[in-house]
C-alpha cells in the first residue's frame, strides 16, 4: 500500500472485514469497509464475532452500504449511525428497448439469479403456473445456477410445466442481455431465507434500465428502487397469487406495461448512473481522509442518499 502511495484502505464486504483486523489496526491510512447484502446474516451476528464486529467498525472512517435497508441493518450490528453512508451499484450503460405486450400472448417471462433461497424461485414458478392458466403460451427463463437446481426443476415438473419453463444455467453478460432483450417481465420475488436479505438486485436494475417491467417483492432494498405502480410492481413475499395477479395485471393493460417500460429505465439510469455513483464513493474516500488528517471534513451526507 506504501509502494503503490495509497491513500484509502478500502474493504468490501463485512465479513471479509472482520478476518482483516491485524491489517485494519496497522494500516497507515484511513478504513472504509463496505457492506453489499449477505454480510449482515450468518456469522456476523454470532455472539462469537461480536468484539470483532465493534473493533472493525471502531476502525472504519466510513461504512457505505448498497442500500438502506441494509444500512439499517448494519447499525443494529452496532455501526455508528454518523459513519454509514449510501453506496449505491454503478449501472452499466444498457441501451433502452421499448417493450410491447405480445401479440399472441406467448409472453416471455425472465428470472436472472442464484438459485438459492432468498431469491424466491418456487414463489416465482407458482406464480407462473397461474399466468400460464391464461396465457397457454407464455413460457419462463430462469438463468442462473445453485444448490436449488434439481429441486426447482423437479417443482417446475410437479407443477406441469416442464415444457414451458427452461433453465438456461449461467450466462455470461452479453447472453444475459440478449436474453433481458428477448423477454417482456422480469419476475424476482425475493424473500427472507433465514436471515438472508438482498440488498438491491444487481440483474433487477439491469433489467429495469433496458426497459423490461419488473414484478418483484417488498423485500430488502428493492422498494428503494421499485416505486410500486411507477417504476414496477411490487408484492408480498411468498405470495404466488399476489405476484400471479401482477403478471396479468402487466398483461391485461398494454398501455400501463409500456409506460412501466418507460419509466423504470428513466429512473434506474438517473439514480445509477455512473457519474452520480462514482461521485458519490469519492466523496466518501475524501471524507475519510480528510478525518484522518485531522481536517474538518465537509459536512457528511444523510446516509439515505449520497
Amino acid at each position: 500500500m506504501a509502494r503503490e502511495d495509497c491513500a484509502v484502505l478500502h474493504v468490501f464486504f463485512g465479513n471479509a472485514a472482520v478476518h482483516l483486523m491485524p491489517l485494519l489496526r496497522r494500516s497507515p491510512f484511513p478504513v472504509v469497509v463496505s457492506f453489499h447484502g449477505s454480510d449482515v446474516a450468518g456469522s456476523m451476528v454470532s455472539p462469537g464475532y461480536a468484539e470483532a464486529v465493534r473493533e472493525m467498525f471502531s476502525l472504519a472512517a466510513a461504512v457505505p452500504c448498497r442500500s438502506e435497508q441494509l444500512a439499517g441493518a448494519v447499525g443494529r450490528l452496532g455501526c455508528p449511525p454518523e459513519k454509514l453512508r449510501l453506496m449505491r451499484t454503478v449501472l452499466p450503460e444498457l441501451p433502452f428497448l421499448q417493450r410491447r405486450p405480445p401479440a399472441d400472448g406467448a409472453w416471455k417471462i425472465v428470472q436472472a439469479a442464484r438459485l438459492v433461497a432468498k431469491k424466491g424461485l418456487p414463489t416465482a414458478l407458482r406464480a407462473f403456473a397461474e399466468f400460464a392458466q391464461r396465457f397457454p403460451l407464455a413460457t419462463f427463463t430462469i438463468a442462473g445456477e445453485g444448490p436449488m437446481d434439481e429441486e426447482l426443476r423437479r417443482q417446475a415438473g410437479e407443477l406441469g410445466l416442464a415444457e414451458r419453463v427452461r433453465f438456461a444455467g449461467f450466462l455470461q453478460q452479453d447472453a444475459l442481455q440478449q436474453l433481458f432483450r428477448e423477454s417482456h417481465i422480469f419476475l424476482h420475488p425475493s424473500e427472507t431465507a433465514a436471515g438472508d436479505v438482498e440488498g438491491v438486485p444487481n440483474a433487477l436494475l439491469e433489467a429495469m434500465a433496458g426497459g423490461l417491467p419488473v414484478v418483484a417483492t417488498r423485500h430488502g432494498g428493492i422498494p428503494e428502487v421499485v416505486q410500486d405502480g411507477e417504476t414496477g410492481l411490487l408484492c408480498a413475499e411468498r405470495d404466488p397469487a399476489g405476484v400471479a395477479a401482477a403478471l396479468l395485471r402487466l398483461a391485461d393493460s398494454p398501455a400501463f406495461f409500456e409506460e412501466l417500460s418507460a419509466k423504470a429505465s428513466a429512473s434506474v439510469n438517473a439514480q445509477f448512473s455512473a457519474t452520480r455513483q462514482i461521485a458519490a464513493v469519492e466523496g466518501i474516500y475524501a471524507e475519510a481522509i480528510a478525518l484522518s488528517s485531522g481536517k474538518k471534513p465537509a459536512p457528511p451526507p444523510h446516509h439515505h442518499e449520497p
